[in-house]
Parts: C-alpha cells; structure tokens; sequence
C-alpha cells in the first residue's frame, strides 16, 4: 500500500531525516535496480525488508507537527509478519489505514481475506477508536488523481468500516501520493485540486488526545518469549 513510503516521505519533509540521507538511500536502492524506495528505506532498515520490499519488524520514530508532538510506528502489512504488526498495533493511539488506490491493488486488498479489511479489522478490535484513511498512489497510471476513483474507494472503505464499528463520518480520507509527497504536508493544488479536506499533517492536529488511565495496573504489551538456559523465561518487548 505504501505505508513505509510514507512514514519516510513525512518523516523527510517534517525535517526528521536529513535530503543527504534520502540520496544515500536513493543511490544504494538504484544499485539494486529499486529506485522507487529510497523514502521507504528511512523505516526499512532491516536486510532482509529491504531485499524482499516488505516490513517485517515495527519502526519507532518521532516527529511534530504544528500542535503535537508525535510517535509513529510503522509496522508490518504483510500476513507473514501479522504478530508484529499486532505488536504495533498495541501500542498505538490512532490507527492510520493507508489503501492502494491503484487498479487490482484496492480490490485484492478488499477482497473476502483482503489485508485491508483485516487491518482495519485489528485495529478496532485492539481499540484504536480514532483513524485517518489515507488513499494513497493517486499519481499511479490506473488513477491518475482520479476524483470518480477516490469517492468510490470512499464509499466502498466506509461501508466495512461502518461493519466493523467505525463512524466514517468522523473520519478524514485523504487522497495523497506518498512517492511524490502530495497531500502530506503541503496541499497539492493541481492534480488534487477538487479534493477540499485537510493534508495529512492537519488532520493529525484534529485527533483528540486520549485520556492514560494512569491509575491502573500497568500493561506492558510482549512481543515474544525466549526460554535461556541458566537464565530461564525471558519477555521480549
């Protein structure tokens, strides 16, 4: 869907990474004939994320917008990797769904046993409350910024998202391109000029701050569990 694109490209334009380091990525990525990555790359760190083009463990970064300061945390789409993005999940406070606007991907992805539905599935289960849908790869050549293409992916996303127990009318659906960083943080005025909703940074500022019930037991979420000789039973975060 291009999430870790994304989180890169906000993360470059909110000043968190350096352009030095986007060049970098963008040379080491071109070596490897996978120019389209360099801004994933600022969250895929790992080896292996990196040869197949897929997260594989959450990645924690920081960030402000104008009113708030932030914590992302990029985690796993992949079905292979679905207890990590469980982790994630976890320790989050808002649910960001990022949808593949292109032709073949959106559907797939809202199919019967689509990974779309099962994230947004999992992060009202696991009580993320408050979401931004972001429907992204509106620059790909099946869409062209296509506003007939966004309203439907609307209808269609707030119609499960309704099932699921979400209120779509309280949610923003942002149309953005996260390889060319439309929508983000600067408005795009051309392409998306019949979109009128907030960027992505604006409709972060509008989420309410949840209340921490610190007079609670502590909940620490556990990733997994390592049996060590001599050393017995040991929780992971």
């Amino acid at each position: 869907s291009g999430k870790s694109t994304m989180t890169g490209q906000l993360l470059f334009k909110s000043g968190c990474v350096a352009e030095s380091v986007i060049e970098k990525y963008e040379n080491e990525a071109h070596e490897m004939g996978r120019s389209s990555v360099k801004y994933a790359w600022v969250v895929d760190s790992l080896k292996a994320e990196r040869e197949r083009g897929v997260s594989i463990d959450i990645s924690v970064w920081s960030f402000e917008s104008p009113n708030y300061a932030f914590t992302i945390i990029d985690a796993p789409g992949h079905n292979d990797f679905i207890k990590n993005m469980i982790t994630g999940i976890s320790q989050a406070d808002v649910a960001i769904l990022v949808i593949d606007a292109s032709q073949g991907n959106f559907e797939a992805g809202m199919s019967k046993d689509g990974q779309t539905r099962e994230h947004a599935l999992l992060a009202y289960t696991l009580g993320l409350k408050q979401m931004i849908v972001l429907i992204n790869k509106m620059d790909d050549e099946s869409v062209q910024y296509s506003e007939a293409r966004y309203q439907a992916i609307k209808t269609h996303v707030s119609d499960y998202l309704r099932k699921v127990g979400y209120k779509p009318m309280k949610i923003p659906f942002i149309p953005i391109s996260a390889w060319v960083g439309d929508n983000i943080i600067e408005k795009q005025y051309t392409d998306l000029s019949w979109y009128q909703g907030p960027t992505f940074i604006e409709a972060l500022d509008t989420l309410i701050p949840p209340k921490r019930p610190t007079e609670r037991p502590l909940r620490v979420s556990i990733q997994d569990v390592y049996k060590i000789g001599g050393v017995g039973t040991v929780p992971v975060r």
